[in-house]
């Protein structure tokens, strides 16, 4: 334990002298007059340093770049997917954040590397996972490096995206297996960005348009009357009506799928940077004061994998809702009237995220940061397991933390 503490110490002082000490000026920004409460006690540097220590280990034993890590398999092994996978532009996009956390040009080159194997993926018309796949590697790519050939990748991308839009239903369709008619997932809410970031970048205004009308439709469906998210409304095609509310990864059609709601909670705060409708941050808002009231029942505010799972408090838990949320909550801490609420429930979670509880010790967990997410409860898939889109808005939710701040303490 002395040597892990000695690594991460020695790790955090070559953050803090490096080109970027993100981390100082974060906690200056807390201490500042305008904030009126302690500084929540987040260890950046640690968790930033243990991924340095992670990743690179796995690079090292994994090198073949065209095969993208996910989780782990029931033996135990590291499961690793192809391009094709929705899950496969994460590992890129966390090394695109340590390039960012660190400065460092060896990062900026690994994630150059991995980024590379995803661009044939741009032209794939039957998933509608083209944002988590390319917005997480190209996107954050081109933001990193303006690199003109990462925004013609992501143009492409959401060119190609739009395809799947049917203007009767008014949505993009979701998923292309039975027994769905035209599914549209709340997941589905993440990929939108992607189409606002295209309009951005090319000045053709259809993109967003496609993404506020699939926004719209969403909003009028997706919420319970106490803000509880349905996973999955399914539509006729032909005629746009709403056939079902359901669900697909939760425990029933009733109940609320955690990393659902933090999709909601995530999606529309987005929505609103984009297009500050007040509608989108008001769907927020409403579905980050569910998720802050379940968590809140919860000593460390790590949700179970669904907040009506009969079996709770032995239901497996999901740290990837967890560090989706705070990621989503920290942006909109940002908008809120109230923000301080928003900010203090993401750093509470943070802070658990952060702890040994969670956070894997070097060189365990199949070089993974976190532990205990759970994938697809229904399905007896990924049950207690690291997954790589937990790391990918751990690392987002730190970055957030780091920047937002000033912002939030100032109102």
């Amino acid at each position: 334990m002395r040597a892990l503490r000695f690594r991460w110490a020695v790790s955090a002082s070559r953050i803090l002298a490096g080109a970027r000490p993100l981390l100082l000026v974060g906690l200056l920004a807390l201490a500042g007059p305008a904030c009126a409460q302690k500084a929540p006690d987040i260890p950046v540097a640690q968790v930033v340093a243990l991924a340095e220590t992670q990743y690179a280990a796995l690079l090292r034993q994994y090198p073949d770049s065209t095969r993208q890590p996910r989780s782990t398999n029931a033996d135990g092994s590291l499961q690793l997917t192809s391009s094709r996978n929705w899950t496969s532009g994460f590992f890129a996009g966390n090394l695109w954040y340590l390039a960012r956390f660190t400065g460092k040009d060896a990062w900026r080159r690994r994630a150059t590397a991995r980024t590379a194997t995803l661009e044939a993926e741009k032209n794939t018309t039957n998933t509608h996972d083209l944002g988590f796949i390319l917005n997480t590697s190209f996107g954050q790519g081109y933001a990193l490096t303006q690199r003109p050939e990462y925004r013609a990748v992501v143009l492409q991308a959401a060119a190609t995206l739009v395809r799947r839009f049917n203007p009767t239903v008014g949505a993009l369709r979701s998923w292309d297996f039975a027994p769905f008619t035209y599914p549209v997932i709340v997941d589905n809410l993440m990929n939108l960005e992607m189409l606002f970031s295209a309009s951005k970048l090319s000045g053709d205004t259809s993109f967003a348009h496609i993404a506020k009308t699939h926004a719209n439709t969403d909003l009028k469906y997706r919420f319970r009357e106490d803000y509880s998210t349905f996973h999955v409304l399914d539509f006729d095609p032909a005629t746009g009506q709403l056939r079902k509310q359901m669900t697909h990864q939760g425990y029933a059609d009733n109940s609320c799928w955690a990393r659902g709601q933090a999709w909601a909670i995530y999606g529309y705060a987005m929505l609103y940077r984009y297009t500050r409708d007040p509608r989108y941050l008001a769907a927020s808002r409403h579905a980050a004061d569910y998720f802050i009231k379940q968590t809140n029942k919860i000593a460390d505010h790590i949700p179970y994998w669904d907040f009506n799972a009969p079996d709770i408090p032995n239901a497996p838990r999901d740290a990837s809702a967890a560090a989706v949320a705070a990621s989503g909550l920290l942006e909109l801490s940002k908008y809120a009237r109230n923000p301080k609420q928003y900010y203090a429930a993401a750093t509470a979670m943070l802070s658990s995220l952060c702890s040994p509880q969670y956070l894997a010790a070097p060189g365990t967990n199949n070089f993974f940061l976190l532990k205990h997410s759970t994938g697809n409860k229904p399905a007896g898939s990924e049950i207690d397991v690291p997954l790589v889109y937990a790391d990918y808005y751990l690392l987002e939710a730190l970055w957030r933390y780091q920047h937002y701040a000033t912002l939030v303490f100032a109102k």
